[in-house]
């Protein structure tokens, strides 16, 4: 039991890993003020992380599986999503600012991939999951009061929609992940990246003049490697170790990254409420990755269809094979 427990304490650190730098997109593109359309923006983005990722984690199997119905299907939903969400997300940014789309769009992450999990896997989400996801989305809720006055309606109606295929693609790529090898799901990511930067592509022709610039130029690096090609091999090397509702939770900690950059490179201001909110943030993320003993047993339990009780120790690890209403854990191996 410890170590599978120190299994999902990694895969909960590299999922939060992913998160932190998430969190720089929004504050990049602002401080970058490319005038390169969000769009153009994301499908470069989704490009140059495809390429850099694949170029380290595609290998000749992983190509051949893509004959496979059950490995096809997963993996186009995931590249469709990806593609909406950048596009949706960075034009929600550009519309409303940093701060308020990324608060926006991971705030209603956790609800989004908690329903679609209970949809598509049948995973049921246990009572610490909840504590923590309810901590962490008040949270947001504070975080986002300060600047809730006069904001762009179609701005965050984005966000709204970046949210809800984030869901869907953490929950896609964790049902890849029970029908893949765990060592090739980065691959299988950067499959999906590229994919979704297909229908990106006109905005992309039509608007690459901005590439020549020395700003625009450095933010699509920035973008492509850390925030895609790294940010997206750790979310999906931990996502083999934690459950589909876990790593949503966990992926709030990106809106309080963007805040805290918004605050330190950009010189915006937080008031005493927003500080509250990045709090109970934190105190979500603390929560769910606390081993079982610190939480009272009705509280720290829940049961499933077999009335088998739930720990938060197994909350933050896959699901064990065969078990109904679960996702089974994709097989961890050493070599790609």
């Amino acid at each position: 039991m410890e170590t599978r427990t120190n299994g999902s304490l990694l895969g909960a650190g590299l999922v939060l890993g992913a998160a932190v730098l998430w969190g720089t997109v929004g504050p990049a593109q602002v401080l970058a003020s490319s005038p390169m359309a969000p769009t153009a923006l994301g499908g470069w983005r989704l490009l140059l992380g495809g390429l850099i990722l694949g170029l380290f984690t595609v290998r000749g199997n992983a190509l051949r599986a893509l004959t496979t119905g059950a490995v096809v299907r997963p993996l186009l939903l995931c590249a469709v999503s990806t593609g909406v969400f950048q596009a949706a997300l960075m034009s929600s940014v550009a519309r409303t600012g940093a701060a308020l789309a990324t608060v926006v769009a991971l705030g209603i992450a956790p609800a989004a991939i908690g329903l679609c999990a209970r949809w598509v896997t049948g995973e049921r989400m246990t009572g610490v999951w909840m504590a923590g996801t309810v901590a962490a989305v008040v949270g947001c809720a504070l975080l986002l009061s300060p600047g809730s006055a006069g904001v762009d309606a179609l701005g965050l109606l984005l966000a709204v929609v970046a949210g809800m295929c984030y869901g869907l693609y953490t929950v896609f790529a964790k049902k890849l992940a029970t029908v893949v090898p765990a060592a090739q799901l980065p691959g299988f990511a950067a499959l999906s990246l590229l994919a979704g930067a297909l229908p990106l592509a006109p905005w992309m022709v039509g608007g690459a003049a901005p590439t020549q610039r020395g700003d625009t130029f450095t933010l699509i690096v920035w973008l492509g490697v850390a925030t895609t090609a790294l940010a997206y091999w750790l979310f999906t090397t931990g996502l083999t170790r934690v459950r589909a509702t876990t790593a949503g939770t966990l992926s709030l900690a990106e809106p309080l990254a963007a805040a805290l950059i918004s605050v330190l490179l950009l010189h915006e201001h937080l008031s005493p409420v927003a500080w509250t909110g990045g709090a109970l943030i934190l105190t979500g993320m603390i929560v769910m990755c606390l081993p079982p003993r610190f939480f009272p047993r009705s509280v720290a339990t829940s049961r499933t269809s077999h009335d088998r009780l739930i720990t938060p120790a197994e909350a933050l690890e896959p699901s064990a094979p065969g078990e109904r209403g679960s996702v089974p854990a994709a097989p961890i191996r050493t070599s790609a």
